[in-house]
């Protein structure tokens, strides 16, 4: 078995200054880890582009999966793309860098705690994380609207060429389980998205009605189904571990300033996949 450490951080959003000092001082602690990124680097692509050209010059592998911010079409970015589109270039430039995406081949850590495949995925969400008392995507939206917590994904994040954001939703989790499918039966998985497969973590969010822009009860039993030793996820901004039917869930976000200077960092910025965290 190898040497180094699986890693993982999510949410570094380093549009805010001293997040991006944060990204500066993200290193390995050897020349063997590898760095999981669970989405939300950033909305301006150049910014995107140049924080994880930083990490793959520092980390032996490291692997990418997008969350909603990535997906935004900001009108100052000079990448004007929508949807798929701006999705693919950013997996385009990431392959120039190195960058493991969901639409690479899944690498196999086989560092301590491996052998494990790590499976990047981008399965979005699709409103059925709905508000109690509602029963369709229209009646969910109807709450967040009637409460003013409605996510920007709303005005910023473009679903083309598909109809809606949950049929985008809907072609990746069909395209996902394909590759999942094709996957080495007889290795474990690191589940790697920028939500999370299951429903239960966001319960403690402080505005329930946002939920809906979370995940997808699509991805329910991905964790059994699909031999998950741990899932990796952010967006929630509420960084913790959790256990889900027996399996190591851990939210690895970083969050808004104003977030983690409430709660502190961590003297570890970076989350410990393999070997687990005692």
């Amino acid at each position: 078995m190898g040497s180094g450490e699986l890693l993982a951080v999510s949410d570094l959003h380093v549009a805010a200054g001293e997040n991006k000092d944060i990204a500066r001082e993200l290193r390995p602690g050897s020349d063997h880890d590898w760095l999981l990124v669970a989405g939300d680097v950033g909305e301006m692509s150049d910014d995107i582009t140049r924080t994880l050209e930083m990490l793959a010059g520092r980390f032996e592998k490291v692997v990418w999966v997008p969350g909603n911010h990535e997906l935004w079409t900001p009108k100052q970015d000079p990448l004007q793309l929508r949807g798929e589109a701006r999705y693919l270039e950013l997996v385009r430039r990431c392959r120039e860098l190195g960058v493991v995406t969901p639409e690479d081949d899944f690498p196999v850590w086989t560092g301590r705690g491996g052998p494990v495949t790590i499976a990047p995925l981008f399965v979005g969400y699709d409103y059925t994380f709905r508000p109690a008392g509602t029963s369709t995507k229209e009646e969910a939206l109807a709450v967040a609207h009637d409460s003013g917590v409605v996510c920007t994904d709303e005005f910023l994040l473009h679903p083309d060429p598909y109809p809606s954001r949950d049929a985008w939703c809907r072609a990746r989790l069909d395209h996902s389980e394909k590759r999942l499918a094709d996957r080495d039966p007889d290795l474990p998985t690191v589940l790697v998205n920028h939500y999370p497969l299951v429903r239960r973590p966001t319960d403690v969010l402080w505005y329930p009605q946002f939920a809906q822009w979370c995940g997808t009860t699509g991805t329910a039993d991905w964790h059994l189904r699909h031999r998950a030793a741990a899932v990796i996820y952010g967006h929630l901004h509420i960084p913790r571990t959790t256990f889900h039917d027996g399996v190591r869930f851990q939210e690895v976000s970083i969050g808004y300033p104003r977030e983690w200077k409430r709660r502190g960092l961590p003297d570890e910025l970076l989350r410990r996949v393999f070997p687990e965290e005692s």
